[in-house]
C-alpha cells in the first residue's frame, strides 16, 4: 500500500544556529525506521557538532554551499554536488558561507537521535 506525505515535519536541529529540517520520511512523520529524507536549510554561520553516527548519509546540496568535514578530508559542496558518508566515519556539517545553504539529507537507516552519537553526548 502507498503512503502518501502530503506535509513534512519539523525537526528540531542541532547547531549553533536555527536550522530548518522538514522530515518528509523517518521516525517522526511517516514513522518509518528503514530510511529518512528531509530538506534543510541551514543560514550563513550554522555548525552542528561532530557526530559518529550509524547510518549511511546521502547529501545533495540544492542551493549555496555546504562544509563537511571528516577525520581525514574537509568537502566544499556546491549546488547540483552530492555526497555519501558511511556508517561508523566521524564527520560535521557547517554552513559557514552568505547565504547558507539548502540540500537534501537521505540517511539509511533513518535519523535517530539515539543512533547519531553527536560529540556533545
Amino acid at each position: 500500500m502507498a503512503l502518501l506525505i502530503k506535509s513534512p515535519s519539523i525537526v528540531k536541529a542541532a547547531g549553533t544556529k536555527e536550522k530548518i529540517i522538514r522530515e518528509y520520511f523517518g521516525n517522526v512523520n511517516s514513522k518509518t525506521s528503514e530510511l529518512s529524507i528531509a530538506l534543510m536549510k541551514s543560514p550563513e554561520g550554522w555548525e552542528e557538532p561532530g557526530q559518529t553516527p550509524e547510518f549511511n548519509e546521502y547529501t545533495l546540496v540544492l542551493k549555496g554551499k555546504l562544509k563537511l568535514k571528516t577525520s581525514k578530508e574537509e568537502i566544499i559542496l556546491s549546488e547540483g554536488e552530492a555526497v555519501m558518508t558511511n556508517k561508523g566515519e566521524w564527520i560535521r556539517y557547517s554552513t559557514p558561507f552568505k547565504g547558507g545553504a539548502e540540500y537534501i539529507a537521505v540517511c539509511a537507516p533513518a535519523f535517530s537521535p539515539l543512533i547519531v552519537h553527536r560529540d556533545d553526548e
